[in-house]
């Protein structure tokens, strides 16, 4: 990938798939044993934006609204934080180097969020940061969720807001995610971008495109 002189201030980085692993093959058993809800087969899959909840994570549905759509096809009985509780097993949580690796990035970078989120996975999200030492609040500058955004990666919107709210110029942030979709959408918006491929070495990624600028 070829990166302009100009330097990296600033780091954006996707949660689910880069920094936080994912599970939803757990997820979708979750739901069907806990609530027997049977139709998550339908609305979460790989990119887990489908129907429902793709509508949760743009913010056209609120919280309440998606729990009772589940609910209304669950198994009688179930709850609304069961809803929540199937949920969480989406996300399994984020390695130890990847703690100590924001930390110290965060010594000499602008570090950012850019995340396609729900406001059910998102105190899981914050619980998950915060038992590892790295509160969302305290180590990201500012974290920008789809459902807040009314918007969904990779749609230009999206990209073209955190870039005008980050206030640097373009060529001096850096986003990845782990969907190639995602990145070229970015960098169609003219927002730099790195494909990251879940399970390998994120760490060994950034080292190779940063010190590629010096």
């Amino acid at each position: 990938m070829k990166m302009n002189e100009n330097k990296i201030k600033a780091l954006i980085f996707d949660m689910g798939g880069v920094l936080v692993d994912l599970d939803i093959e757990d997820c979708k058993r979750a739901f069907k044993e806990y609530i027997g809800y049977h139709e998550i087969d339908n609305i979460i899959d790989a990119c887990h934006q489908k129907g429902i909840y793709g509508d949760l994570e743009e913010g056209i549905l609120s919280a309440d609204e998606f729990r009772k759509i589940v609910l209304a096809d669950s198994r009688p009985g179930a709850l609304a934080e069961d809803v929540d509780r199937a949920m969480w097993h989406i996300l399994v949580g984020i390695e130890p180097y990847k703690v100590e690796m924001l930390r110290k990035l965060s010594e000499s970078y602008e570090l950012y969020l850019l995340s396609n989120n729900n406001p059910v996975c998102l105190p899981r999200a914050k619980e998950i940061f915060s038992k590892a030492g790295i509160p969302l609040d305290s180590i990201f500058r500012k974290c920008f969720y789809s459902f807040e955004m009314k918007a969904l990666k990779p749609s230009e919107k999206f990209y073209k807001a955190v870039i005008e709210e980050i206030g640097l110029p373009a060529d001096q942030m850096l986003f990845i995610d782990d969907s190639q979709k995602n990145v070229d959408g970015a960098v169609a918006a003219g927002l730099p971008a790195a494909y990251y491929e879940p399970g390998t070495d994120l760490e060994a990624l950034l080292s190779e495109i940063l010190e590629g600028q010096d």
